[in-house]
């Protein structure tokens, strides 16, 4: 075990300056390594719709210089004396969360990011007092606890994104029993998060219909597998399908009508939300009333699912569908992500493109 994991190690990456966003080269210092850290040199970082809300502060919650990025996949480098589960030149990977408290009831039940002080891996305040800084940086260091092995057979780039669309749209699957072999599952709106639920969905085994706005996303039900396609402002389409699903994954980020949805849940069915809109939506509640159906709220997973997620996508084969892009196009990437020009997930090539 070397000495110089305990010095703080120097790191360059690309950060948000203000509200504006924009993105720029950015020279800083990583926090000091502890004895239970594991240091990775990051290899690729995926785009995440919160990374655009974050560098905008849209959700209030921004702190600059902002270094966004909390998909991301690496080499391990160095371990503290005490890490047990990785070694260096392990493959690796982070998630959106890189700390909790490790005490309270949803820690012990493996379910850290419902722990009230869970730390985002971006923009947040770690347990010495530095703010987190994410992954559109040439190096990470991270409690070992908050790390994921990454099996051989996957992708790195391409398994990059699962680390937060993938773990966000596998829990609820699970949780809520919508994993069943010949469950009915609706997925609203095919960009990164979507893609991916209608890919574990059907390697579970379950029927998948996408519900888009824009009618050009058809091709995804051939390419992706799913069952069939509902245009969700054609009023005929979605009459005759009224009544059929048995749950709904829901991973639209703008302000959008509920009622249509409920409308196509089935009795007792559950319409799960998983994108973060930055308005309240109208919930009408005679709808809910008249089929038993449920509303419900899921955020990412704990480290103990987001494991068996990976592992899942491995046994499958499943990994996001990506467009690769050097680290001086971010900005671009980000206009486009915001126009929803994107199929369907950026990561940035960080090993052959941040150059300092």
């Amino acid at each position: 075990m070397a000495e110089s994991h305990h010095q703080q190690k120097k790191a360059f990456g690309w950060a948000a300056r203000d509200a504006s966003g924009l993105l720029s080269p950015f020279h800083f210092s990583r926090r000091d390594a502890k004895d239970n850290d594991v240091t990775f040199k990051v290899l690729y970082c995926g785009i995440c719709h919160s990374d655009l809300h974050m560098i905008k502060n849209e959700w209030g919650m921004s702190s600059y210089p902002l270094v966004p990025g909390h998909e991301i996949v690496g080499i391990v480098t160095a371990v503290g004396s005490r890490v047990s589960k990785f070694k260096v030149g392990d493959k690796v990977g982070v998630g959106y969360m890189i700390g909790s408290c490790q005490s309270c009831i949803q820690c012990s039940n493996n379910l850290e990011n419902y722990c009230p002080k869970m730390i985002p891996t971006c923009s947040a305040t770690y347990h010495d007092g530095t703010t987190t800084l994410g992954g559109f940086s040439d190096v990470m260091v991270a409690d070992e606890h908050f790390v994921v092995r990454i099996p051989d057979n996957l992708p790195l780039d391409a398994t990059a994104p699962l680390l937060c669309a993938g773990i966000t749209v596998f829990s609820p699957l699970r949780y809520f029993g919508l994993d069943k072999p010949g469950t009915h599952l609706g997925v609203v709106g095919l960009g990164g998060l979507g893609h991916i639920a209608v890919k574990f969905a059907k390697a579970m085994g379950v029927k998948v219909t996408v519900i888009s706005t824009s009618p050009n996303k058809k091709e995804a039900v051939h390419h992706l597998g799913a069952d069939s396609f509902l245009v969700s402002r054609d009023k005929d389409q979605m009459q005759a399908a009224m009544g059929t699903l048995d749950g709904i994954i829901d991973t639209v980020s703008a302000v959008h009508p509920l009622l249509p949805l409920i409308g196509l849940l089935k009795c007792h069915g559950k319409l799960v939300m998983v994108g973060a809109p930055d308005k309240p939506l109208e919930l009408p509640v005679f709808p809910l009333l008249m089929g038993r159906k449920i509303v419900a709220g899921s955020c990412i997973g704990g480290i103990e699912e987001t494991q068996e997620m990976i592992d899942f996508a491995a046994k499958h084969n499943i990994a996001s569908e990506i467009e690769v892009i050097p680290i001086d196009y971010v900005n671009t990437a980000m206009e486009r992500l915001k126009n929803g020009d994107v199929r369907y997930r950026f990561v940035i090539d960080i090993k052959n493109t941040l150059k300092n």
